[in-house]
């Protein structure tokens, strides 16, 4: 039997995904150890192997194979249109995608108006404007501190998640849109989906199970 390998994003998210996998038997204890620089991790009983990836890596590695699947959040699927299958939301690290700024800058949306916006994910900018606004808007990729460029007159408004909204309210910028609600999800990769279907579908049939 193949190995069936496990492409986990970083941090709070593999944790949460472990603590689930426990549930339904999975375990690795190798990947509880804080100390650890191992990169691959595997439970040699059930034939899986995990390793830790950035997030936006993760739909990456389950495209090209290298993972059959990838645990990851919405927003990376989204943002990163990789070619593979999201077959489950795993319903944890729950927050939205949303467009934000000053409350002034609601008419300017309002009114189709050509607009700044700034944001970490411009392929979902692009689309909820482009596609489902049909406003014509200049985006601005930027990697850190998204609230800022609304302040410092960068853009007019920012597409961000939110998960409580208190970063937003403390710099005088609030939710103006909402665009879509984001949780943990499970991709497979395509042709993963074919040849392993039966060892897929168990693993998929017991995590509903317990969710």
């Amino acid at each position: 039997m193949r190995y069936l390998t496990f492409a986990l994003g970083k941090g709070r998210l593999a944790k949460q995904t472990l603590e689930v996998f426990e549930k339904i038997g999975i375990t690795c204890e190798e990947m509880k150890d804080p100390t650890s620089r191992k990169l691959i991790f595997v439970n040699e009983e059930l034939k899986l192997k995990f390793f830790l990836s950035k997030g936006p890596d993760v739909p990456t590695y389950v495209e090209y194979g290298a993972a059959d699947i990838g645990i990851v959040g919405k927003d990376t699927i989204a943002e990163e249109q990789r070619k593979l299958y999201e077959v489950l939301d795993l319903g944890f690290g729950k927050c939205r995608m949303c467009v934000c700024g000053p409350a002034s800058a609601r008419e300017l949306l309002k009114h189709q108006e050509l607009i700044r916006v700034a944001t970490k994910y411009p392929n979902i900018a692009k689309d909820y404007f482009y596609n489902k606004k049909h406003q014509t808007v200049e985006i601005i990729k930027l990697n850190g501190s998204i609230e800022l460029a609304p302040i410092v007159g960068l853009s007019e408004v920012i597409v961000d998640i939110v998960e409580t909204g208190s970063t937003l309210r403390e710099n005088g910028l609030e939710i103006l849109e909402e665009i879509c609600p984001l949780s943990a999800r499970v991709v497979v990769n395509q042709v993963s989906m074919k040849m392993e279907n039966d060892r897929i579908t168990k693993l998929l049939t017991d995590l509903k199970a317990v969710l």
